[in-house]
């Protein structure tokens, strides 16, 4: 598993306005555009790790390689619906399983340590589907 290391055009999926917001990015980091972001525990985004509170994706690259804590911030997209790889998905995901990210770019059906980010809406083809995404998922439960 290996954070990105450039931008990933991702296809969102028409849900009405983007819910979007932004936040203060950790020091010497780079968040690309694309990327699943997480809150790092003091407040700061981040690509995320596996078990951060997730934020939602970024909407554009933020290069903050040379600052400090929150001299740069990232916009992200809080909730909608987007295209993604998910290991392990086959059609039997019609049901609506849990989709979790290891990291900013890998995702999974498998909860263990990983972070929830959303639902599989539907099933495209093996390995691939339109996940329903919100941040607000890990704190209604």
């Amino acid at each position: 598993m290996t954070t990105l290391a450039a931008d990933k055009v991702r296809t969102h999926y028409y849900s009405g306005d983007p819910v979007t917001s932004e936040y203060p990015v950790i020091a010497a980091d780079i968040i690309y555009r694309g990327a699943a972001v997480g809150e790092n525990g003091s407040g700061y985004a981040r690509p995320l790790v596996a078990a951060d509170p997730f934020l939602g994706f970024a909407e554009a690259k933020v290069d903050n390689a040379a600052g400090a804590a929150g001299d740069k911030s990232v916009f992200v997209r809080q909730k909608g619906f987007i295209e993604l790889p998910i290991s392990g998905l086959a059609i039997t995901a019609n049901d609506r399983p849990g989709v979790y990210a290891s990291d900013d770019d890998t995702f999974t059906l498998t909860s263990s340590s990983n972070t929830l980010i959303g639902y599989v809406d539907r099933w495209i083809s093996t390995g691939l589907a339109v996940v329903e995404f919100d941040s607000a998922y890990q704190r209604m439960g």
